[in-house]
């Protein structure tokens, strides 16, 4: 697998996913025993709420604030609150 990285003094809500591995999306590469992992990390002092969903690669910066039920699709920047399907920033937190 990709492997997490979770900070310091997270928070992270009941029924959180956090996915590292990938399929091809071609049916026969798909058949091959083989996987593609991507790390995901999730920066200090960020709070996810219930049920986010992070996919594989993505980097959730320091001090962010993710909204229940948000599908992180794409990095999310130092504070900042998130949320969405997919999510996207709604606002700075500085």
């Amino acid at each position: 697998g990709g492997g997490i990285t979770i900070g310091n003094h997270c928070k992270i809500g009941p029924n959180c996913q956090i996915y590292t591995i990938n399929h091809p999306l071609d049916y026969m590469q798909r058949r091959q025993p083989v996987e593609t992992g991507y790390h995901v990390t999730i920066g200090d002092d960020c709070w996810l709420g219930g049920g986010v969903i992070l996919c594989p690669g993505v980097t959730i910066g320091n001090r962010c604030i993710i909204a229940a039920g948000s599908v992180v699709t794409r990095d999310i920047p130092d504070d900042t609150l998130a949320a969405g399907n997919p999510a996207t920033v709604k606002r700075n937190l500085r």
